[in-house]
């Protein structure tokens, strides 16, 4: 199957994700400074989680671009992951609410946590489509230590925000801050 499809339902439903975030963000009742503070919590978590799926987006475009055919796995490993990203909305609305309060900063996470291992399967099955582990996106890959780093501190994010939420935010930035950047490995790739 040609991956044509594949990449413009993702990328609908990636600007559907971001559209609904943004809703949450409410005009401000009054002309002055003060206004803008109860919007302050909304606001962050909106921008974590529009930097989220700024990345899934990114990297989803660069494993397609090496791709060159999508198969049935793939379609379905694709909805999981767009499934998992759909919450990203409802998640991110709750802990802005909630002025990142201990249950919603941990459901926020769970949601990351799995966004990350529902990426895995996409990944293996674009892969096993496209030559399997000889082919060159599997090359580019490597052994994934950061996607499996990225894992373990999602998972210490949503155990900790029972101790500390704002010490789960912080994880949860700094693993945004680690992919902030496009894979450069399926990047050095693509670029020859």
């Amino acid at each position: 199957m040609e991956k044509g499809r594949l990449e413009a339902f993702s990328d609908g439903v990636l600007a559907i994700i971001i559209t609904i975030m943004v809703l949450e963000l409410h005009v401000p009742h009054g002309d002055h400074w003060e206004a803008l503070k109860p919007l302050w919590p909304v606001f962050l978590s909106y921008v974590m989680s529009f930097i989220y799926v700024g990345i899934y987006w990114n990297n989803h475009h660069h494993f397609l671009r090496m791709a060159e055919v999508v198969s049935g796995r793939v379609l379905w490993a694709n909805l999981h992951l767009l499934f998992w990203l759909s919450l990203m909305p409802a998640a991110t609305g709750w802990m802005g609410e909630n002025h990142f309060a201990t249950l919603p900063v941990a459901v926020y996470g769970v949601v990351l946590l799995m966004c990350a291992l529902a990426w895995l399967p996409l990944q293996y099955s674009l892969i096993a489509a496209n030559g399997g582990k000889t082919s060159e996106l599997a090359q580019a890959l490597g052994s994934d230590g950061k996607g499996k780093v990225a894992s373990v501190v999602y998972l210490m994010g949503i155990l900790l925000a029972f101790v500390a939420p704002w010490i789960s935010c912080a994880l949860y930035a700094t693993v945004a801050a680690m992919w902030f950047i496009p894979d450069r490995r399926i990047e050095s790739r693509i670029m020859k």
